[in-house]
Parts: C-alpha cells; structure tokens; sequence
C-alpha cells in the first residue's frame, strides 16, 4: 500500500484490509509514521511519535484491527508514557495506570503510535501553548484547528491516522471537528467510562471519545469504547444491539428542534445559518417533522462553571506532586489568572456550581422535551485566526474575559455537556472560502442509537469525503 492510497481509507476500511490479508498492522504502523512525517512538520499536530510505534500491542482482531490511533495529551491515560497536558507544569509527567479507555481500544485492536497536542490544562478552544506551540489548521495553516482536541482533529484531517482520541469538556471534540471537516462525537454522560482514576470527570461534563471522519467509524467506535466498569457513579441504559447494526436500520420519523439564532454573544455567521437552513430542508425532505428551537439557558449561568476553588486546589496538589511551583514559568498567562481567581473564591462556590448544573438540567430539559433530536449550528462562525481572545497565551486577556469569550463562542456546545446528552458535529457544509462549516445532531439522553442512524442519512445525502483540507499526507 502506498500512502496516497492509505489517506483514502477510513478506519474501517483499513481494518477490513488487514483482516483480508492485504496489508498488515505493521505496514500501516508505518504509512502512518510516513504521513506524520510529511505533514506534522507543517501543521503540528503531533507531539510526539513513539520511537518503539512498531511494536506497539493490539489485539489480533476487533473492529479495528491494526488501525493506527493517536492519543490528546489530556485526559485517558496509558501508563508509562508521557502525558503533559500542554503545561510546563506537568512536563515529563508519565501516569502510571491504564485508563479504560486505552484497554478498550488495545481490545478492538487499535495501535496507539503518540500523542497529540491540546492547549494547556485542555482549559480553550485553540490549540497552542508555550510548551508545544501552534496548531495549524489543514485547511488553512493560518487558521486555529480548534481545541482543545485540536491536534487529534489536524492529525486525522491531514491522513496521519484515521482516527484519534479526543475528549469533550464543552465543546472540545466537536469544535475540532467542526473545523477540521471531521465527525466529532461526545456521547452521553456514563456511555464511556473515567476509569480507574477519573470516573465523572468535572462534574460529569467531560468525556472521552474519538475524532474520525465517517459516521460508520463513530459507530464502530461506540461498539469499541462504552461500557460500564466498577466505580463508575451510575450504569446508563444500554444499547438493543451493537452500533455498527444500527447502521442498517431505519430511522423512522422524528421531531426535529432546529436553532437559527444565536445562543450567545457571538452572532451567527450568515453562510453557518444557510448550512443549517440547508440541513434543515433536507430532514424536513426525509420526512421528518422541523420546528425552530430558541435558546434553551442563558449563558451567563453557564460561565460560571468555568471558575471553581476545586480547580484550583487540584493545580495545587499536582504542582506539589511535580516537585513545582505555581508561577508565569509554570503556566500561560490566562491559566495562571484564571488559577489565581479560582484560589481566591469561597468554598461554596463549589456549591453553587452544583445548583447551576442542575437548574441547567432542568430548564433545558423542560425545553427540549418535545424534540427527538435537535439541529444546530456546532460553532457560530467557521475556524478563527491563531491568536486574540481565545488564546491562553496572550497576556492582555483576563480571566473573566476568556470565561466569556469561550462561553460566547461554544454557545451550542457547552450546554449539552451540562445535560449529559449525546451530540455530534458532522461535516456538512463549507464556507465560500472552503473552510469546513460543521452542524450539529443532539440526541435524548442516551439514545446514540438515532444520532448514528440520522448521521449515517445525511452522510448518503450530503456526502463529505470528496472534500480535501490544503495539507494532506500524500499530495506530495
């Protein structure tokens, strides 16, 4: 296999290879470290390429046998290898336990072959930091590849692996994958266990999940990556049958919620409304029932989850842990004031965060309630410029400034992490420049069920992968 016709595969695709015997999980292992050396050194997405990728176990079997994988350096961890979370703070931190995760998919055969740039702490929505500079975006190198899953998102639009782990915190894989020109699920909250170590992360707003690019590769990814485990905090339903066989069945008729307005202080861009204009016509065509949605919460409630005295005792206690100090040589300018904030807040704080999420649950479930899914814009405007507000490094950006800033911009996002629903941006338009405009599908809680069968119509509808980012591993 040569590596022009490895970038065409998806993970299922490739895995079906090896299963047939024509290409092995180590010729891939190296067409992978091919791609990343053609391309990582213009887009910097991954930070490090393990020197023993060649050896490097999987299962002989599972859906994804012998598919080249990349780990975000946050979150799910694989014991013995590094895992900094873009910080000088955690600099040569190496966890010493496997999370779930990381088992789950050595299970279903993926090889992990490195890990992939975040922003510091995973804490914004672009992708650079002082540690492991800037994340070019494939489609336009002067553009931000969103974050915090950003370089997990360049990585596989640019065919260095098909598939990459990322996690969601409030947007976090779904605004990547929102400019990228990817599928960027987060699934419900408990559909992907924490474990051992961090079961219910952030109040239950964070979970892991993968950056690929079809939506029969979510599906298979669902089938790799959920189940419950022991100490997990609740069991959600599980699913009639596997994901991938939901592929094959109908969808059925459903009522449709569909946002066009904004959410937020950013305005929506215009050509993003007419993609969900577009989306919209299209499952009112398919035969479902489409009424327009308003803003469900209000933002300001939001924000305040992003300042917490919890925070900033656990920068503490890991600064402590890493032998180090907490101060500008420590952490970026934003973090270290968004720290500095959070230290300073009373303890009830803690308290009244609880009572936020809650009053969130539940207005917003009151609101949607009559809707099988909702369609809304996944970002309010296409992929943004490196730099500015967004930026954890930028010193004239104070922390309530960025509190608002991101809450303003992940205005769709943020909201389902709260509810726990499952949600997923998927490629289905671009700008008049060609950057990638992504919508975004939510589904009841629990039910990923109907978000793969409504993402599986719209991807035979409005087909994505005849379209090809700027940088691509082998144009050359």
């Amino acid at each position: 296999m040569r590596l022009r016709d490895y970038v065409e595969y998806d993970a299922t695709g490739l895995a079906s290879l090896v299963r047939a015997g024509e290409v092995t999980p180590l010729e891939l292992t190296r067409l992978a470290r091919e791609a990343h050396d053609e391309v990582n050194p213009r887009i910097n997405a991954v930070i490090e390429f393990y020197e023993d990728a060649e050896t490097v176990a999987g299962a002989d079997g599972g859906l994804f046998h012998g598919v080249p994988f990349l780990r975000k350096d946050i979150g799910a961890s694989e014991a013995g290898r590094l895992q900094e979370k873009g910080s000088r703070l955690f600099k040569g931190f190496r966890p010493q336990t496997d999370s779930y995760f990381f088992r789950h998919a050595r299970a279903g055969g993926l090889r992990c072959l490195g890990r992939t740039t975040t922003p510091e702490l995973g804490s914004t929505i672009m992708t650079e930091s002082i540690l492991n500079g800037i994340t070019g975006n494939p489609w336009d190198l002067e553009r931000s590849a969103g974050g915090s899953s950003g370089g997990a998102a360049a990585a596989v639009a640019a065919g260095i692996a098909p598939i990459a782990h990322g996690s969601d915190g409030g947007g976090s894989t779904r605004i990547p994958a929102s400019w990228c020109g990817l599928v960027g699920l987060n699934p419900s909250r408990g559909r992907i266990s924490g474990g051992p170590d961090n079961q219910d992360s952030s109040f239950g707003l964070s979970r892991a999940f993968v950056l690929c690019r079809t939506v029969r590769d979510m599906a298979a990814a669902l089938d790799v990556f959920s189940g419950p485990h022991p100490g997990d905090p609740f069991i959600i339903v599980q699913p009639n049958r596997s994901y991938v066989e939901e592929l094959s069945q109908p969808t059925g008729r459903l009522r449709v919620g569909v946002a066009r307005t904004s959410w937020g202080a950013v305005n929506l861009d215009p050509e993003v409304l007419h993609a969900v204009e577009g989306a919209a016509t299209l499952l009112q065509e398919m035969g479902h029932t489409i009424t327009d949605v308003d803003a469900p919460y209000e933002p300001v409630e939001y924000s305040r989850l992003y300042l917490s005295p919890t925070t900033a005792s656990s920068l503490e206690e890991a600064a402590r842990a890493m032998g180090r100090t907490i101060t500008d040589d420590t952490l970026e300018p934003v973090s270290l004031k968004r720290y500095e904030t959070s230290r300073d807040l009373p303890p009830s704080r803690t308290v009244d965060i609880q009572e936020v999420l809650r009053r969130m649950r539940f207005r917003v479930g009151e609101a949607i309630d009559a809707f099988d899914i909702l369609l809304t814009p996944t970002m309010p405007i296409v992929a943004v410029p490196h730099g500015g507000i967004y930026s954890a490094t930028n010193p004239a950006v104070s922390a309530e400034e960025s509190v608002q800033a991101d809450t303003a911009i992940c205005q769709y996002t943020g909201v389902f992490n709260v509810t726990g629903q499952p949600s997923v941006s998927l490629p289905l338009a671009q700008s008049a420049s060609g950057l990638p405009i992504g919508l975004q599908i939510v589904g009841r809680f629990g039910d990923e069920a109907t978000l793969v069968r409504v993402a599986r119509d719209l991807e035979e509808a409005r087909p994505w992968s005849h379209r090809r980012p700027k940088i691509r591993a082998g144009n050359s």
